[in-house]
């Protein structure tokens, strides 16, 4: 079991996560285990949902199939050989094919840490679900939105806030707890982080939503500003679109925030968790920077940090680590003036 653990949890882990794995890499012994796990078992079921040539209610199914090996509901043997042969990325297929070796693993998890991996994947697979079932099959002439904040509040929370809940629950089961940090608000904090990292996946990700006819910016919100999702697909609308863009950009900006508040609370000699949280934040507020300048609806122009910027982020990180008070300035965001917002 130690060289099917060390196979996926560095090899497939390192193949499938991009740059989480910087992430994960850093964490403590005690804890990298079980997050490694929960990740890989969230990018199978992502993976399933996100295979288009596979028919949306057989796509819903094997999500179930697999959700209730995962709860422990069933013990039937799974086999995604087929899906995993439509695969084009070498390592979805791999990952797919070692669906029943993540599960033999889950099984040799203490029983803290297997209740806490399942109730993440309940709900990141619940989320999943929805958003199948939310878009259908779109395309870039039909494109479905979500209609309220509080729908787009709540995908960010089944997707990445829930997950900010496991890590918090994981690292206060074995790495520390203090007075602050066993406090509920601690955790609400780490929800909050979660939540900001995958507004700014949408953000800058827009125009490859479009394309896939999904819109996660409110539709009642973009009415109230005399633009439909299908508005976005013209560059030409950015001006009009920026005010509203922006919101979301301070919003997303916020969380972010909350995330900085999170890390330092955590014990100053955790270093190692400290870190893991402190890189995706100020890598997510450097692109929200950059959103706040140019065409966002302009799919030429994706925006994103690259390796070399990555690994800046990173030795800093590290340099001014002795050094509390410039280390905190580290995710403190320049203030930026942005129009009135619609609220």
């Amino acid at each position: 079991m130690a060289s099917t653990q060390n196979e996926l949890l560095t090899d497939l882990l390192k193949a499938v996560s991009r740059s989480f794995y910087l992430t994960l890499r850093v964490l403590p012994k005690s804890i990298r285990p079980q997050i490694g796990l929960a990740y890989l078992l969230a990018r199978t079921t992502d993976t399933i949902a996100d295979t288009e040539i596979v028919p949306l209610e057989q796509r819903l199914k094997m999500l179930e199939v697999l959700r209730d090996r995962i709860l422990g509901a069933t013990s039937s043997a799974l086999d995604f050989g087929e899906l995993a042969r439509q695969q084009g990325l070498p390592a979805e297929r791999v990952l797919l094919e070692k669906c029943e070796a993540s599960l033999a693993l889950l099984q040799t998890q203490s029983a803290v840490d297997q209740k806490f991996i399942r109730e993440v994947l309940d709900t990141i697979t619940s989320g999943q679900e929805l958003d199948l079932k939310r878009f259908g099959d779109p395309t870039a002439n039909k494109i479905i939105a979500l209609q309220t904040d509080a729908e787009l509040d709540d995908y960010t929370y089944r997707v990445a806030g829930c997950v900010g809940r496991f890590w918090t629950k994981t690292c206060l089961a074995h790495q520390f707890s203090t007075p602050q940090t066993a406090q509920p608000s601690f955790e609400e904090l780490g929800v909050r982080f979660g939540k900001g990292l995958q507004l700014v996946n949408i953000l800058r990700d827009i125009p490859a939503d479009l394309a896939k006819g999904r819109c996660y910016l409110p539709s009642e919100k973009l009415a109230a500003i005399g633009l439909a999702p299908a508005d976005l697909l013209r560059p030409e609308n950015e001006p009009k679109f920026r005010p509203l863009y922006n919101h979301y950009l301070d919003l997303a900006e916020s969380h972010l925030a909350a995330g900085w508040e999170y890390t330092n609370l955590i014990p100053f000699g955790q270093m190692r968790v400290r870190l893991a949280c402190a890189w995706p934040i100020l890598i997510g507020l450097k692109t929200l920077a950059r959103l706040r300048s140019g065409n966002v609806l302009d799919a030429r122009q994706r925006i994103k940090v690259n390796r070399a910027e990555v690994r800046q982020i990173m030795i800093r990180s590290v340099l001014f680590y002795p050094f509390p008070a410039i280390w905190r300035g580290l995710g403190t965001p320049k203030p930026v003036a942005t129009d009135p917002v619609l609220s």
